[in-house]
């Protein structure tokens, strides 16, 4: 093993110079290529000149157009939130009320600030957001792709334009992932002015503080647009226990040195210190949502990525995207692990340290041409991605600080992994209008995955007192290597410029990871025969809008999830007999659903046009019947997907008039269940079933000139409730949801 190491160092770094060559030369290429005076190769026969309009302007929801940013979206079901438009505490992330007009999407609320996002779509778990493809400027900010793709970073909602969702139809452009994509899009400098301040400060219950400051503008003649911003926040939570201390950076420059090239480089930089209170048995819950059975867990992230994006029209007709990222970041937990039911009597904690290095390429060729006198567009893309990520797990000190160090680093008592990975891939996908109003929209991936694990782990027998009285240790080498062809199709109907019926279909698939791979705890199991998932995605949908007061969506989906990954309740053997997950390919799974988005303005829609105050009101609805089939386990047969709310319904109403904004939004959520026997309840409380809970926010704000003033109260009714059982980190067990708690923003734009 010992002699193995120094080789994948070695693979790891031939790889990123190939890597950094490749990048330096495309990069002068396309210098080379701005430089030229290139002609117009247009036929006589021109596009048609086509206006673009917004749909639903003015409303916080909108769709995608059918091409946009190097993307095709003709026939699938997509949804942008305008952050513009939204009335929401954004200084604290609240998902509830930014993805509050999103259907079909379940929200797990791990803490009160917003350092982690984790949201699943149509029966598809939240865990930090991993069943979606999570982007920000169109590349990739997960920690690895394929090996590990959660999202321990989340963008500031206070430093975005929009949030893009695209579901499952995705897959053919973005790749791995069932959920689809999830993109944010950050704001820019102003075109018209060298320099643009903007400084928002934000107090709030419970110790919080936030500070959101950003610069930006245009100079060197309107060629270079840049954007920056900083963002503190630190606060106690809402638990004992619960105290964080967050920072992020993010700069942008944006070069245009002629009308057919350009080129951006983002870095964002962010870290984070979180101490986890830990999580609650049924019982304890019961009896104080707010208390804390844990005050040595804690929780470190520091986040490291770097993007350059190249553009370049060849014509107007035909124009070039290289995106080009990397990421270098690395998280630590350390803490009791043990189960929630037993006491912590202050022996030595685990550390888990994860590192990830990736680094990839994306390219994006966009051809329009005229048939039959009809617009049509390709769009030819290929990926090269490399990822190398470390998971090592043993024994640190007794103490109850952050001291995520290992007591024996050369030897560790759980485990010590390196997963590389590699991914190749070519896709294309076509719009074929066959009349102004029909269109269809094919589209093929190849996609080539090669991942492994390299490593040893350990197995420990303790005795009633906690000694270790055996201890093994096995080393552990596997590689996959898997090539495959998946499609999909795609059909657009526009009856009229205001309505649209969209189909498609599209194959999935997901990678397994290496937490399935090899990460000990003691409450759950991973299957060693655990493998891919695959499938497909299919939606039937209807939208539309009538003039600027009313907007409207209906769609019907089904996810095929072949050998789907999940949990089952186990028991150990006695004379212990605890309960315990065991995580493998339970059976596959389908997924049926009903989604339903309405907006309106009411004072519009009674005809009252020049009225000076705007009232909107919205519904998000999305019915999911998620259960397992194709088994003869009958501990599983026909049950009720896990982390699948059958129920999900959503309401809201904005008033504005002039500087004034109030929002008041509600949610209900059904109950479900947190495992694939669908448990109601155990001893441990990692198992069992989440109740319904409704949850209510508000907010409001003021603005005059270069002054804001921002004012919110979340979950305005103090619900107790919870959105998750958690088997390890930040729990295990019960994670409540924080109680009543309000916020006040001042901030200024110059």
């Amino acid at each position: 093993m010992d002699m193995e190491r120094p080789v994948n160092t070695l693979r790891q770094q031939t790889c990123t110079k190939q890597l950094a060559v490749v990048f330096v030369v495309q990069l002068l290429a396309l210098h080379t290529l701005s430089a030229q005076v290139v002609q117009d190769s247009m036929s006589p026969q021109q596009l048609r000149e086509v206006t673009v309009q917004e749909k639903g302007k003015g409303f916080t929801n909108t769709s995608m157009r059918g091409i946009e940013n190097f993307g095709i979206y003709t026939g699938k079901k997509t949804e942008v939130v305008s952050m513009n438009n939204l009335t929401a505490n954004v200084s604290t992330n609240n998902a509830r009320q930014i993805y509050g007009r999103i259907t079909g999407l379940n929200i797990w609320e791990s803490d009160g600030a917003g350092l982690q996002l984790g949201i699943g779509g149509r029966g598809l778990s939240p865990n930090r957001t991993a069943n979606f493809n999570t982007r920000q400027n169109g590349y990739e900010i997960s920690a690895d792709a394929l090996g590990y793709p959660e999202s321990y970073y989340t963008p500031p909602a206070e430093a975005l334009d929009r949030i893009e969702i695209v579901r499952g139809a995705a897959s053919l452009q973005y790749g791995t992932q069932f959920g689809g994509l999830l993109n944010f899009r950050f704001k820019r400098g102003p075109q018209d002015k060298k320099l643009e301040l903007t400084s928002r400060q934000t107090a709030g219950s419970w110790g919080f503080f936030g500070s959101f400051n950003s610069i930006g503008g245009t100079i060197a003649k309107g060629k270079l647009n840049y954007y920056a911003y900083f963002q503190y926040k630190k606060g106690d939570g809402w638990r004992p226990n619960g105290g964080f201390n967050y920072r992020c950076g993010y700069v942008s420059l944006d070069y245009k040195p002629t009308d057919k090239f350009s080129v951006q480089l983002d870095l964002t930089r962010m870290d984070y210190l979180a101490q986890q209170p830990g999580g609650l048995t049924d019982k304890l819950f019961q009896d104080d949502a707010r208390q804390s059975v844990r005050s040595r867990n804690w929780f470190q992230v520091d986040w490291n990525m770097a993007a350059l994006s190249l553009n370049y029209a060849f014509s107007e007709r035909t124009s070039l995207n290289i995106r080009n990222f990397g990421l270098i970041a690395r998280r630590q937990s350390v803490g009791n692990l043990e189960r929630i039911n037993v006491a912590d009597f202050g022996e030595n904690r685990t550390l888990i340290s994860g590192q990830f290095r990736n680094a990839g390429q994306e390219g994006r060729l966009l051809h329009q041409y005229t048939w039959r006198d009809l617009p049509q567009t390709i769009l030819f893309g290929y990926r090269l991605y490399y990822g190398h990520s470390t998971a090592r797990q043993g024994d640190a000190n007794d103490g109850s600080g952050p001291d995520f160090y290992f007591l024996h680093p050369e030897e560790l008592e759980n485990s010590d992994y390196t997963f590389p990975n590699r991914n190749q891939a070519l896709f294309v996908e076509h719009v074929l209008n066959f009349t102004p109003k029909w269109s269809l929209t094919p589209g093929l991936r190849l996609e080539h995955i090669n991942t492994g694990s390299e490593g040893y782990y350990t197995q420990r027998v303790l005795d009633g007192a906690g000694n270790v009285i055996v201890q093994n240790k096995f080393n552990d080498t596997q590689t996959r290597d898997r090539g495959f062809l998946i499609g999909g199709l795609g059909i657009s109907w526009k009856p009229k410029p205001t309505l649209e019926c969209y189909a498609n279909v599209s194959q999935n698939y997901r990678a397994i990871n290496f937490t399935d791979l090899r990460i000990s705890n003691p409450n759950y199991v991973v299957d060693s025969a655990i493998h891919d998932e695959k499938g497909f995605t299919a939606d039937l949908g209807l939208r539309g809008r009538k003039s600027d007061f009313f907007t409207w969506e209906l769609t019907a989906f089904y996810v095929a999830y072949n050998g789907r990954i999940g949990q089952v309740l186990r028991a150990d053997q006695p004379p212990l007999y605890n309960d315990y997950r065991f995580r493998s390919n339970i059976s596959d799974a389908r997924n049926i659903g009903l989604e339903a988005f309405g907006e309106v303005d009411l004072l519009r829609l009674f005809g009252h046009q020049r009225h000076p105050l705007r009232w909107t009101l919205f519904v998000n609805t999305a019915i999911v019947d998620a259960r397992y089939i194709h088994t003869e386990d009958a501990s599983v047969r026909n049950k009720k997907v896990e982390m699948a709310p059958p129920l999900l319904f959503r309401t809201g109403t904005t008033l504005q008039r002039g500087p004034w904004r109030a929002a008041l939004q509600a949610g209900y959520i059904a109950a479900h269940y947190s495992d694939a026997t669908n448990a109601e309840r155990t001893a441990t409380a990692v198992e069992g079933k989440i109740p319904s809970y409704f949850v209510m926010d508000l907010s409001a704000s003021w603005r005059w000139r270069w002054l804001i003033v921002e004012g919110s109260c979340n979950n305005l009714l103090d619900a107790r409730y919870f959105t998750r059982r958690a088997e390890s980190y930040p729990g295990p067990g019960i994670i409540p949801s924080d109680g009543r708690g309000v916020y006040v923003t001042v901030g200024v734009k110059l």
